[in-house]
């Protein structure tokens, strides 16, 4: 049996970046984020290692130790950039797995490009997994990485979580390397969704594609020596480390910054707040036309309602992406230039991405969070705002096709679509009397704290220790929960 060494881990994540940023002066920091978080303890406990890029072409590193966790830098050229990552993962897999808001685009070259890639991140992950590991693939952009590592390390266990919606088969089927990646995903044992609707639409792909046998959530795969092992694809729906927010809201640093936004907006009546990616998967366009439509209708004022828009920065170099920019910028501008006021803004829109402090400020200076997604995997700045209401008060507007929908049933459930409709549930989110505002956002907190990012974490590590019992009796290291 290989004795682990800090090059030998017994828990290994895959993900295409690595839990860190590297500064301008060559230092390494923690990179925000929920994932990263919910894997820190599990991480230390189990002698954890993390294969990733580290955010820039062409850059070489060496493997190295932060804050006990072993990082093994995988080297992306520019062309492998353009190719694997704004090519295939963000120009197919993404448009095509959000239910084709944005045409996706099909190149063999891009398609290439993500199996090279792929099977190198798997190499790595085997290389440095030790005898009977646990590794745990992380998102759309690695879907092969799972059966490249069994074929590769059949001693592991491999999980795969899908951070994304996964398609209807009638969407998914358009995909010309649609065999393969199914194949790619049946390699691990374990295959995590956000909603159980989308481990349904795998399912039935797998049965529409494989012709695989599946019963509740297990599938059937064959093993080619007359075998069958059963890889287990179900929900298990992400969340936030919810308790580090509730304590950052209680900060009379970040309440006093909330008080000098709200001024600084001109101390409107109410304050919507929309905090998202500049994506066209986000709704961001439609939030705008509702609010415009309102303004117009003289429904709300720019003198008593304001819309703060923060778009963070994303994937600018994809062309449907700056066309969006585009797009939203020229709404903005128009509504301001029809309905600002000499000391109020009807829209203040921040290109710009915030560290959590800031953000958390914003969500108690909000009175309505609106999350208008067309389809999100999950969304977890819904989570985050109600997190942050330590007040018991705020109202959540949020999108049935956001996988936080099937949680956060107390929200207003929108169909962003429906302009008139999402209209009358802005004004019924402004008017919405405070008792009615503190009993709905209880529950709401009620569900995030007991349903945080470690109990997720547990759920699905808890599975993977399951089917290494199943399938291969007792391990010699059982990864202890975080």
């Amino acid at each position: 049996m290989t004795t682990p060494t800090p090059e030998r881990a017994d828990f290994v994540v895959v993900a295409n970046r690595l839990p860190v940023d590297r500064a301008e002066n060559g230092e390494w920091r923690r990179s925000p984020g929920g994932l990263v978080t919910a894997l820190e303890p599990m991480m230390r406990r189990a002698d954890g290692a993390w294969v990733g890029w580290p955010g820039q072409a062409d850059l070489e590193v060496e493997p190295f130790e932060f804050e006990g966790t072993h990082l093994v830098p995988i080297v992306l050229s520019a062309e492998d950039v353009e190719l694997y990552y704004e090519g295939f993962s963000n120009d197919t897999i993404w448009p095509l797995y959000h239910d084709v808001i944005a045409a996706p685009r099909y190149s063999r070259v891009w398609w290439e490009s993500y199996v090279r890639v792929n099977q190198r991140f798997a190499e790595a992950a085997a290389e440095v997994a030790a005898e009977g590991a646990t590794i745990w693939v992380q998102d759309y952009q690695l879907q092969l990485v799972p059966k490249m590592l069994r074929e590769l390390r059949p001693d592991v266990t491999i999980g795969y979580f899908h951070h994304i919606p996964f398609p209807a088969y009638g969407l998914y089927s358009q995909l010309p390397w649609r065999r393969q990646v199914l194949e790619g995903l049946l390699g691990a044992d374990v295959i995590g969704f956000q909603r159980v609707a989308d481990a349904g639409n795998f399912a039935r792909a797998v049965r529409r594609q494989l012709r695989y046998d599946t019963k509740a959530s297990g599938i059937s795969v064959p093993m080619g020596d007359g075998r069958t092992r059963i890889a287990l694809a179900k929900a298990f729906p992400i969340s936030i480390d919810a308790e580090s927010y509730a304590e950052l809201a209680r900060s009379p640093e970040v309440q006093a910054r909330a008080r000098e936004i709200r001024e600084g907006l001109g101390n409107p009546r109410k304050i919507l707040l929309g905090v998202d990616r500049l994506d066209y998967t986000k709704g961001i366009r439609h939030r705008m036309k509702a609010f415009g439509e309102l303004l117009t209708d003289h429904k709300v004022d720019a003198s008593d309602v304001t819309l703060v828009q923060v778009a963070s920065p994303s994937r600018e170099r994809v062309v449907a992406y700056a066309q969006l920019r585009d797009e939203i910028e020229l709404t903005v501008g128009r509504i301001n230039g029809t309905f600002d006021t000499m000391g109020h803004t009807a829209i203040r829109y921040l290109h710009h991405g915030y560290p959590r402090e800031e953000m958390v400020a914003l969500f108690l200076a909000a009175d309505v969070m609106l999350v208008t997604a067309l389809r999100d995997g999950m969304n977890l700045v819904a989570k985050e705002y109600v997190a942050s209401r330590i007040d018991n008060r705020g109202v959540l507007v949020l999108s049935e096709f956001a996988g936080a929908a099937d949680e956060l049933g107390s929200a207003l459930l929108i169909n962003p679509h429906d302009i008139v409709g999402l209209k009358d549930t802005i004004m019924r989110a402004i008017e919405m009397p405070g008792a009615e505002q503190g009993r709905r956002m209880r529950s709401l907190r009620r569900r995030v704290f007991e349903h945080d990012v470690e109990a997720w974490s547990q759920s699905f590590v808890a599975a993977l220790d399951a089917a290494r019992r199943r399938d291969r009796g007792p391990g010699p290291r059982e990864v202890a929960p975080a």
